[in-house]
């Protein structure tokens, strides 16, 4: 191994022929191990989350000539950070699209059809974090990549996170797509539909070991 070391030398020290100076001073290699290959316990930690689904919900609302208002009773979340700094983050969110549940047998077997959901085909919807943007004080933006019938779109969820720093919280937001960008173009037998798809997300979490999220300060 190649090492570095810093030449110091005495004033008075003056190298005559044939004399060998022989170093004295610090290793730069040693340094370098000692900063680089000696992980500090604060850079190697990053806090955990654990989603309580029990407690949280994932709805959707279009607007109809009669109401279209659901939720999906089958979905998991993960929330991940590589450090304590929020923008490490990813949200990865999984719905069993067949799950849906609008409280009508017909409007639930509509949307699970190849001209809607197409649960068969395509079973999961998934919306995966690209980034998280911290835009005030407890408030996000978080694109992602959405898909939904075997189409995937950008889009981005909006926000708002409280309990930030109790070890425990709640999320929640909301995200508007077009569904005809996906390919959902027709309508439920009886009903207009608009195009316009919220949805809205409240999910608990809690932090179960790591350090605290570092937010900035607005």
């Amino acid at each position: 191994m190649m090492t570095s070391e810093i030449m110091l030398a005495a004033p008075n020290d003056r190298p005559g022929i044939g004399r060998t100076i022989r170093p004295f001073g610090l290793c730069l290699t040693t340094i370098f191990m000692s900063v680089v290959l000696l992980p500090s316990p604060a850079r190697a930690q990053a806090p955990v989350f654990e989603v309580t689904p029990q407690s949280s919900q994932i709805k959707f609302h279009v607007q109809s000539s009669m109401d279209l208002t659901g939720d999906f009773e089958k979905w998991k979340a993960s929330l991940t950070f590589t450090s304590p700094e929020v923008t490490t983050g990813v949200l990865d969110i999984e719905i069993q699209a067949a799950s849906v549940n609008t409280g009508s047998g017909m409007k639930n077997g509509k949307l699970k059809d190849k001209d809607f959901f197409d649960v068969k085909e395509f079973p999961v919807i998934s919306f995966k974090s690209t980034k998280i943007v911290q835009t005030g004080a407890n408030t996000f933006d978080i694109p992602g990549i959405f898909t939904i019938r075997g189409v995937s779109n950008p889009e981005t969820l909006h926000l708002t996170v409280s309990g930030v720093g109790t070890g425990s919280g709640e999320v929640v937001g909301t995200m508007a797509f077009d569904r005809k960008d996906y390919g959902m173009n027709k309508n439920i037998p009886f009903m207009k539909i608009a195009n316009r798809v919220e949805v809205s997300v409240d999910i608990k979490a809690k932090r179960v070991s790591g350090p605290p999220v570092v937010l900035k300060k607005f």
